[in-house]
């Protein structure tokens, strides 16, 4: 069977959660013998296999609210269409929705990752195409349970909803050598709360901030992203010298920090935040978490007093009021954090992960 894979980037064009998880779809289905094919956009036109999957990559012409084009996209799309057996979709991104209307008929399916939540004008002008699009693809599959059931749209379409909660392969992380370990530790001790991610809007880090404020604890905070200077600011003008942000690090600079770590912090407080892949890694390390109740994957992913703690939505004390109990209780810390590592062997390894889609490949075919 041969899968058509359409989405705005990949892995290894970028190495953001929803890439990787792409990936490991593609992965786990190529070692069954399914042939993938992902169409994508980027800085030139170049075509080059990855661990058994083809890429095929379109140079951007333009891009509007973060939703790039390019016209020949559209004949790319559709010479592709005729050479596989399903279109698999990524949603949010309406040149996607665009494209799906020059498709030849074939079965379709699309993974729903997100609401659209911040642009409300450009969503009332997209809404169109976004209906027309949800009603014409075989199946949506959303990432959690709680998002199924909290989603306007996927309300709307109940008859034709799964849920496939999103997978990590362990064994694509890198182990962390001892040199690794030494300089990390050197540079911000051990002991603390980390957070990995990309530094937006919906990420809650300004919460973060003032809960580190409020406890005084340790933090470290990695990625790199559109919030990073107003972050900076806020520390530097309130002194915080618990928070270190370490800007973007590689594989085995995060693994190192996770394990170094005591408890990981996902503060992310609105529902662009559809699961939060990071939450899943720090499971891997068998770390507890603290995060926000916000009816999204993240709250499937993360159970209270089970893997970790959750408070309410862009609520400061109470976040800073769970990262006190873990600090003060190592026993329960270490308990959620091995509940934690149980709960990604049950429910969210790649294997997993792989297998419920392939059983939906084979549903449509």
């Amino acid at each position: 069977m041969r899968v058509l894979h359409v989405y705005r980037t990949c892995y290894p064009e970028t190495k953001g959660g929803l890439e990787q998880a792409i990936r490991y779809i593609c992965k786990g289905s190529t070692e069954q013998g399914y042939k993938n094919t992902i169409l994508t956009l980027g800085e030139s036109d170049k075509e080059y296999y990855f661990e058994g999957t083809r890429i095929v990559v379109v140079k951007k012409q333009f891009e509007i609210s973060s939703n790039g084009f390019s016209f020949s996209l559209i004949r790319k799309f559709r010479s592709l269409t005729k050479e596989h057996d399903i279109i698999h979709y990524q949603y949010p991104w309406p040149s996607g929705d665009f494209l799906s209307l020059f498709a030849s008929k074939k079965p379709t399916l699309v993974s729903y990752q997100s609401d659209i939540v911040k642009q409300k004008l450009l969503k009332l002008l997209y809404r169109p195409l976004e209906l027309k699009f949800l009603s014409s693809v075989d199946r949506i599959v959303a990432s959690s349970p709680q998002y199924a059931a909290s989603s306007e749209n996927l309300q709307a379409f109940t008859n034709k909803v799964d849920v496939i909660p999103l997978g990590v392969d362990e064994t694509t992380y890198p182990d962390a050598s001892d040199e690794k370990m030494s300089f990390w530790k050197s540079q911000v001790g051990e002991g603390f709360f980390l957070f990995v991610g990309v530094l937006r809007y919906y990420k809650g880090l300004q919460y973060l901030l003032e809960a580190a404020k409020i406890n005084k604890l340790p933090v470290v905070i990695a990625g790199a992203g559109p919030e990073k200077a107003s972050l900076e600011k806020y520390i530097t003008e309130n002194n915080l010298t618990n928070v270190r942000m370490v800007g973007f690090i590689d594989e085995d600079d995060k693994v190192a920090l996770h394990r170094l770590s005591k408890a990981f912090v996902f503060p992310s407080h609105l529902r662009s935040e559809a699961f939060g892949i990071s939450l899943v890694e720090a499971q891997i390390f068998s770390k507890p978490i603290v995060s926000c109740d916000i009816g999204t994957g993240s709250s499937y992913v993360n159970i209270h007093m089970n893997t970790g703690l959750q408070v309410p939505g862009a609520d400061s004390k109470a976040f800073a009021g769970a990262m006190s109990e873990l600090a003060e209780n190592s026993e329960l810390a270490i308990t959620l954090g091995n509940n934690a590592r149980k709960r990604f062997e049950d429910n969210f390894t790649s294997k997993r992960y792989a297998e419920n889609y392939l059983s939906l490949y084979q549903s449509l075919s």
